[in-house]
Formats: C-alpha cells, sequence, structure tokens
C-alpha cells in the first residue's frame, strides 16, 4: 500500500522567524498517518533541520546543482544539501523550467546527482495552459518523464516521488479537478509500468497546483493521488495542518 505524503514547498517566502512559526505545530502536535516534508529555502536549511530534531518530519531543498563540486557561483550540491540534514530535494518544478531555463535533460541530470547522493528527488512534471487546451498533457508528460528513464534506466524511480504540477493552476486559483487529477495521475502510473511495472504500482504521485484545506480531501480521495505538494498553502499553519489531516 503506497503512504500518502503531503510536501510543503515555501518557494522564496518568508524570514527566519516564519521558520520556527511554521514549524513548531508540527513538532509539539505530531500529525500520525501522513509523511510530512517541508522544503524551506536552502538559507533556512540549517535552522529548520534543527527545529526538526527528534520529529518524524522530513526535510528537503527547493533546488540542487547537476554538478559535483566547483566554480559553480551561486549553486548548492547534492552533498551540501545532504550536510544540511535534508533527506528530499525538487527536481524539475515549473518555475525552475520556466523562469531559468531548465531542460527535461538539465532536469535529469539533477535526478541522478540526487539519486547518486542518496537523496529522494521529487520529479515535478505537468503542461502549460496552453498544452492543456491543446490536449497535449500526456505528450508533455511523457517528453519530461521519459529523459530520467533514458539517463538511468528502467530503474530510475525506485527511490523517487513525482508531483504533478499543472502549470496552469500553480499560484492562479485554478485547480485541477479530482478527475482531471486522477486521469493524469493514473496516465503517469501506465507510463512507468513500462519501463518498471513493481515501481508503477509503489510509486506516490502528488498533485500540486492550488491545493487548499478545501480541495485537498477531494483530491487526495482520488485512487491515484498519494498526497499533495503544497506552495502557497503551506504558508498557512493551520490550513497546512488541515491538508495534511486530509491526507489520513
Amino acid at each position: 500500500m503506497r503512504k500518502k505524503i503531503v510536501a510543503a514547498n515555501w518557494k522564496m517566502n518568508g524570514r527566519l522567524d516564519l521558520v520556527f512559526k511554521l514549524l513548531e505545530p508540527l513538532v509539539s502536535q505530531p500529525i500520525d498517518g501522513v509523511e510530512i516534508v517541508i522544503f524551506p529555502p536552502s538559507t533556512y536549511l540549517l535552522p529548520a533541520a534543527s527545529a526538526l530534531t527528534g520529529s518524524r518530519v522530513q526535510l528537503g531543498a527547493q533546488n540542487l546543482s547537476d554538478q559535483l563540486d566547483g566554480a559553480f557561483t551561486g549553486e548548492i550540491s547534492a552533498e551540501m544539501v545532504l550536510d544540511c540534514g535534508a533527506s528530499h530535494v525538487l527536481v524539475g518544478h515549473s518555475e525552475r523550467r520556466q523562469w531559468y531555463g531548465e531542460t527535461d535533460e538539465t532536469v535529469a541530470r539533477k535526478f541522478e546527482r540526487a539519486v547518486q547522493a542518496g537523496l529522494t528527488p521529487v520529479l515535478c512534471i505537468g503542461e502549460t495552459q496552453a498544452q492543456h487546451q491543446a490536449g497535449e498533457t500526456e505528450r508533455v508528460i511523457t517528453r519530461q518523464l521519459q529523459p530520467v528513464f533514458d539517463l538511468l534506466g528502467r530503474t530510475a524511480l525506485e527511490h523517487a516521488i513525482v508531483a504533478y504540477e499543472p502549470v496552469w493552476a500553480i499560484g492562479t486559483g485554478l485547480t485541477a479537478t479530482p478527475e482531471q487529477a486522477q486521469s493524469v495521475h493514473a496516465f503517469i502510473r501506465r507510463f512507468v509500468a513500462k519501463h518498471d511495472e513493481s515501481r508503477a504500482k509503489l510509486l506516490p504521485v502528488l498533485y500540486g497546483g492550488s491545493v487548499k484545506a478545501d480541495n485537498a480531501a477531494s483530491l487526495f480521495a482520488q485512487p491515484d493521488v498519494d498526497g499533495g505538494l503544497v506552495g502557497g498553502a503551506s504558508l498557512d499553519s493551520d490550513g497546512f495542518k488541515a491538508i495534511c489531516q486530509a491526507a489520513i
């Protein structure tokens, strides 16, 4: 049986005091039955790791370099992420693809670096509004997933999480209906099964796209939706806890 996961992507928001404000309720009042992963800005990984000491809540980075080490000013390596106490890392978030020019091949290399370092990559995939309206969702998903299998082989997703984030539903207030989310998640699982049938059955596939307390339960009730990658709503501690409760 697949576990439910709720991940909080804080993006480039908050200051140091917010780290403790948001994490304290999760530590002092733990939520059983759901795996929680927090993705703060990289500058706050160490204090977040300290705040989560002794907690079951896990920590992740929002990005990593596809390089090992060296003259790459401003980058953070997989080993640095590990040193900060993180176990997960986002790879290929739509904002990285859109604003920083990350290609499917770049994302695959970052994914490989995460796996090699022992991190759990959360591979983010999804289509734009134009692609969605043109009926190209499955083609885009295939194009984004295939380079990872090309680089790492049939068992590429053995220790990974996939997050489907329709770009048209990120920060727009729009949300895929539960039925739309289920349809795409089921396609992702079928595609993975062509490469690794056993992993496809166990692969956590999260939904990301304006997940909120009032729509989480209906989304998480879908058979192939294994939780959520939460953006803006994760910056409100009460709302985020309600989303986590919806996953139980």
